[in-house]
């Protein structure tokens, strides 16, 4: 798993063969097919390993927090320190979606976690009444995947943004798109 974290962070996965990654893990090529099928299945176990990331569960424990102006400020920023300490990884990822199936497959379901998670805090923030007039729960679920995506936080990085700054960015941005004032 190292070596491919490392090949990705290098942006060198997607071009390397299995034989490739045996040898920058110091094993044979039947070594790894012994534990991996496929680059797919590499590829999968390198993402399971982000379920383990402390900006993750952060994020996802964030949702829950009683005060909702909280929860909010902080799944933000937990949602932007995951993609900050995974980005190298996740630039190479996000980047071959449209020629690699098992990166495809990766953002696919990192969407669908995503779209889950925030859209338990969309149903707090609707069932509260705590959003800005005109804003239902589909909207605001609609927002918070924007604000919380890594073609965002990217974009704002490109932009020449700290990592504390797109955080304040977003939470200022959640703030005026989303809640009452």
């Amino acid at each position: 798993m190292d070596a491919v974290h490392e090949l990705l962070g290098e942006g060198a996965f997607h071009e390397a063969t299995v034989e490739e990654v045996a040898d920058r893990a110091g094993v044979s090529r039947a070594t790894v097919y012994l534990h991996f099928r496929s680059r797919f299945d590499l590829i999968d176990a390198i993402c399971d390993t982000f379920a383990d990331n402390d900006a993750l569960l952060g994020a996802k424990a964030s949702i829950d927090l009683p005060d909702l102006d909280q929860a909010l400020a902080a799944t933000l920023e937990n949602s932007l320190r995951f993609w900050a300490s995974e980005d190298a990884v996740l630039a190479e990822l996000y980047g071959v979606v449209a020629v690699d199936p098992a990166a495809q497959s990766f953002v696919d379901r990192q969407r669908a976690d995503r779209r889950r998670e925030l859209k338990r805090l969309a149903h707090r923030l609707h069932a509260e009444k705590r959003l800005r007039r005109g804003v239902g729960e589909r909207q605001a679920l609609a927002q918070l995947m924007v604000l919380t995506s890594y073609e965002t936080y990217r974009e704002l990085r490109r932009e020449g943004l700290g990592e504390r700054e797109v955080v304040a960015a977003l939470q200022e941005s959640a703030g005026a798109l989303l809640r009452s004032p």
